[in-house]
């Protein structure tokens, strides 16, 4: 097989990301999009030049001419058609977060074992080479031993029938924005927190409007992390240490130059690191060498699971259900 055939599996804006990068790719070939309205699956299909607008969920899947498939549904529907996905024999690229419980990240992973398909969550950020450089300074020693984290996302929601508002549907600021901050210091940190303490504030659509936690780690380490929709837009990433701290500009999405800061005995250096003229573009480039090459993973199903441990943590700290 020279090229992955893609199929999309739902018509939500997140789409406008992945969607010219599949068109793009030479390795990829995008095939068909499905909706549960055929109205609305013949409009994103016309409008963003996918060959074939499908009906169904199901009969997408069970298509012999598709081999991945994309799926950027609600956050609470993603297990479900991951793992019905992964049983059709198809690999799975899922938006984050990859599922709103461990216990699903479980019944993902052992689908995907079954059926022997890749199934990876769509974090963008990590396959950036900022990240890369991020994460071999830390495990480099740069900062000493790493006693602290503080990372955050925020951004005014304003939309009211946005599907990020609906409880049902596994909205809230936790699970669409907090993921990036719980994930990266997961990623840092190669663990899972034991205990966490939070507060939210719950806004009159019965979901998190915002989220502030504390994770303890293994080791004494603490990571503040913060996600809202109720400030302006901001991302932030520090990491404190025995010997430094290292500032990280636009963790979430690096630029196409960025400005990584150390600061060790009051001297400051700073690196530049080159990003990607196309964001999302390695995410599916990655993917693709995952599937058809056997290259390690860059997000792996342990990773999610990891986040997804550090998510029930802190909604439980923070009294979500």
């Amino acid at each position: 097989m020279s090229a992955l055939r893609w199929g999309v599996l739902g018509t939500a804006r997140v789409i406008r990301h992945l969607v010219p990068v599949l068109h793009d790719d030479p390795r990829a070939a995008l095939v068909a999009v499905a909706s549960r309205d055929a109205a609305q699956a013949a409009r994103c299909a016309r409008d963003w030049q996918i060959p074939e607008a499908v009906h169904t969920y199901e009969a997408l899947i069970a298509r012999d001419d598709i081999d991945a498939v994309y799926v950027p549904l609600p956050n609470a529907l993603h297990a479900r058609w991951v793992i019905a996905a992964a049983r059709a024999g198809k690999h799975v690229l899922c938006e984050k977060p990859l599922a709103v419980s461990p216990d699903e990240v479980d019944h993902i992973r052992n689908a995907a074992m079954q059926a022997r398909v890749v199934v990876s969550e769509g974090l963008m950020y990590r396959h950036e080479p900022q990240t890369a450089r991020v994460s071999q300074l830390v495990a480099g020693g740069a900062v000493g031993t790493v006693h602290g984290i503080d990372a955050g996302f925020t951004y005014g929601r304003t939309r009211p029938d946005d599907v990020r508002l609906s409880a049902a549907l596994g909205g809230g600021a936790l699970f669409d924005v907090g993921v990036y901050p719980v994930s990266y210091a997961g990623l840092l940190l190669q663990q899972a927190p034991v205990a966490a303490a939070g507060m939210a504030i719950v806004g009159p659509h019965g979901v998190d409007d915002e989220c502030t936690a504390v994770l303890h780690f293994p080791g004494d380490v603490l990571a503040s992390i913060t996600a809202g929709f109720r400030a302006s837009t901001h991302t932030w990433l520090t990491i404190l240490g025995s010997e430094g701290t290292l500032l990280v500009p636009d963790p979430f999405k690096p630029s196409l130059r960025s400005v990584l800061t150390l600061v060790r005995d009051g001297v400051r250096h700073d690196e530049v690191v080159a990003g990607s003229p196309r964001l999302f573009a390695r995410e599916v480039a990655d993917f693709t060498a995952t599937v058809l090459d056997g290259a390690p993973p860059v997000v792996t199903l342990e990773d999610s699971r990891r986040t997804a441990e550090s998510l029930a943590l802190i909604r439980t700290a923070a009294g979500l259900p």
